[in-house]
């Protein structure tokens, strides 16, 4: 299929999935996607020409290409219920959520037995990225099935690597997000220290800033810590404390230890356990939850 004839639906239009929705219709494609709690994204996409489904069936039906962007596993398996009976042999589903690769396996293969093929797609980079049509995505897909989807992805991705066959790219996900929750958690427990000792957030920075320690993501995470922009990175604690429980159960399932996932997994639940659950708790704010356990302001 061409663009001209791919069509294309869109489930979970929050932080993320808004700006990838937006670039999917503005580039071209005709777009199908569907409410949920928030009104303010549907009423948005629909003004630049997206098209409301009444149901998850019906988002289906009128859909060559499904696009899901949700929270986790549990979601996207609730949401593919609802789309199945909607779904039509040759229809593929592409999940771009931080979901469990077993998961992720057992439903292509539930979804192979009625025709319907199925990729993972997972993003890298923030809503700032998703709405300028640059983040990255790694897939695991089919080659035809890569081949297809592709062109789509590219309307919201800047980097696209296919990882290689269906669940792949939710493994490489989770392999990404421990190595940038693990620096959260690093951060969040040196700066601690740092303020322990008597070395201000400032001071602190002026070395780490531009020598060999410095990244993208410590840029990011201090734009709270040094700046208090509380937005500096959208990605909530809750959604990171379930990601890194993903990295240990695909850990577990491999037989590889890991103290230094469990590690951090427990950074994460100590935020989670001590009121960081909240939707407008994000990845940056670990730092006052490590800091008030050791009795920092």
């Amino acid at each position: 299929m061409t663009q001209s004839t791919e069509t294309v639906g869109f489930v979970g239009v929050g932080l993320m999935g808004q700006g990838m929705a937006k670039n999917i219709v503005e580039k071209g494609y005709k777009l199908t996607v569907i409410g949920h709690r928030n009104r303010a994204p549907v009423d948005d996409l629909v003004s630049r020409g997206a098209i409301e489904a009444a149901s998850l069936a019906d988002l289906a039906s009128a859909s060559s290409v499904i696009f899901l962007c949700l929270t986790g596993s549990p979601e996207v398996s609730a949401v593919i219920a609802g789309l199945k009976p909607g779904l039509r042999p040759g229809t593929v589903i592409v999940d771009c959520s931080t979901s469990d690769p077993t998961v992720t396996l057992t439903l292509a293969a539930d979804l192979a037995a009625i025709g319907v093929e199925f990729a993972d797609a997972p993003l890298g980079r923030t809503p700032k990225e998703a709405w300028a049509g640059t983040l990255d995505s790694m897939v695991g897909a089919t080659d035809a099935t890569f081949a297809r989807v592709e062109p789509i992805i590219a309307t919201w991705a800047g980097k696209i690597v296919h990882i290689g066959g269906v669940g792949d790219g939710h493994k490489m996900k989770l392999l990404n997000n421990f190595l940038s929750l693990g620096y959260a958690a690093l951060y969040s427990e040196a700066l601690t220290l740092s303020r322990k000792v008597g070395i201000p957030v400032t001071t602190f920075d002026k070395v780490i800033r531009g020598g060999r320690m410095d990244c993208g993501f410590y840029q990011t995470f201090m734009g709270y810590s040094l700046d208090g922009n509380r937005e500096a990175h959208r990605f909530t604690l809750s959604n990171a404390y379930k990601d890194i429980r993903y990295v240990e159960s695909m850990a577990n399932a491999s037989t590889v230890a890991t103290p230094l996932a469990s590690a951090v997994k427990n950074s994460y639940a100590l935020a989670m356990g001590t009121g960081g659950n909240g939707p407008e708790d994000y990845v940056p704010h670990l730092v006052d939850f490590i800091a008030k356990a050791n009795g920092v302001e």
